[in-house]
């Protein structure tokens, strides 16, 4: 270079010395700025691990239950996972939700990634010092629900791939073996989970309004009863989160058809009018030409799943005070849970979990 300046009768300039450590700045500083940048992605990336981001899934447990060191069980809610469909506030760093259940709007890597957060946490319950490799020795079994009576028997290790894909058809589900947990997965049905604590046998049951009506708790306990031996004194059951009496109004045909089934029916619905402030401020706005009880403005029925539920495990043989219902309405809350009819479908799916420790 210094040749080629002399051959042009040019000489270099003293800014060369000046510029080669403002070259040699700029080149620090750009390795500044990317050491940053990776600071950055690996801040981000450990907020939106799974089980990193948030504080964990929330699991809702039964305080009676936690004697039975044995036993693993819980309801999800839809805080502390992975997925963000179904909330503009979810797709932040930190702020995934917990949809265990495989949907349009959802991808299964997610649906595999909150399962096992939710698997973990539940170990976590009945061991801190659980980790993620326990959580290999359980295996989540699932039912293909169809809202009917109808109750398996989960025996023996099935394929992964299998049991991923909810292959058996039913509502109900017992387990006799350690390592095995039941999943119940619901958007407003109830799930109710029941234990036989002296011979550590458990079940879970999902109850619809169809599924109640089939009887599927009691058919479930029944065959505790009958196919294992199972004494009303030892049983135990658990309602989780659900929609409420609150929120859940019916046509009046399912009263006909529960009017069929149980005799108690008439204790299961309540006649509630909504309380519309434009309503009432302008009455005269929604006057019809319909005869008295032809108006749409009339009361809603309402079903109480909950207590027909309980009803049926109190038939079965199991006392009253062995009875725990969570009584949280999945409608009325969905900050906390996820709700098919408040949402209008466009919803995640929970699990009530139970199962035997390994």
């Amino acid at each position: 270079m210094d040749a080629l300046f002399r051959l042009a009768g040019l000489t270099r300039g003293p800014h060369r010395k000046a510029t080669a450590p403002s070259e040699s700045g700029l080149t620090r500083k750009k390795k500044t700025v990317s050491t940053t940048k990776k600071q950055r992605a690996r801040a981000a990336s450990k907020l939106q691990k799974p089980g990193q981001a948030n504080t964990g899934p929330e699991i809702l447990r039964v305080p009676q239950w936690e004697q039975y060191d044995w036993l693993i069980h819980g309801f999800s809610t839809r805080s502390g996972g992975v997925s963000t469909a179904y909330r503009p506030g979810a797709r932040k760093p930190g702020c995934g939700e917990l949809n265990l259940g495989p949907t349009a709007a959802d991808s299964r890597d997610n649906v595999e990634r909150n399962r096992a957060l939710f698997a973990h946490a539940l170990l976590d319950g009945t061991d801190r010092k659980a980790r993620p490799s326990q959580t290999k020795k359980v295996q989540l079994r699932l039912l293909r629900q169809i809202h009917s009576g109808l109750v398996r028997r989960a025996t023996g290790r099935v394929d992964a791939d299998a049991a991923s894909e909810e292959s058996l058809r039913g509502d109900g589900m017992i387990a006799t073996e350690p390592g095995t947990l039941l999943g119940i997965q619901t958007a407003d049905c109830i799930p109710v989970l029941v234990v036989d604590v002296r011979q550590r046998i458990v079940a879970a049951f999902h109850a619809g309004w169809r599924g109640t009506l089939a009887r599927i708790v009691e058919r479930g306990v029944g065959c505790l009863r009958a196919e294992f031996g199972s004494r009303p004194g030892d049983l135990t059951a658990a309602i989780g989160p659900g929609i409420g009496r609150c929120c859940y109004s019916v046509g009046e045909e399912v009263r006909t058809e529960f009017d069929s089934q149980f005799a108690y029916a008439d204790a299961l619905f309540e006649e509630v009018f909504d309380l519309d402030p434009i309503k009432e401020k302008y009455p005269m706005l929604f006057l019809t030409a319909r005869a008295p009880g032809h108006s749409n403005l009339g009361p809603s029925l309402h079903l109480d799943l909950v207590e027909a539920n309980r009803r049926q495990l109190m038939d079965a043989g199991i006392a009253p005070e062995k009875i725990y219902a969570l009584n949280l309405c999945t409608a009325c809350d969905t900050r906390r849970f996820f709700s098919h009819r408040a949402e209008q479908g466009f919803t995640g799916r929970m699990i009530g979990a139970i199962g035997i420790r390994p």
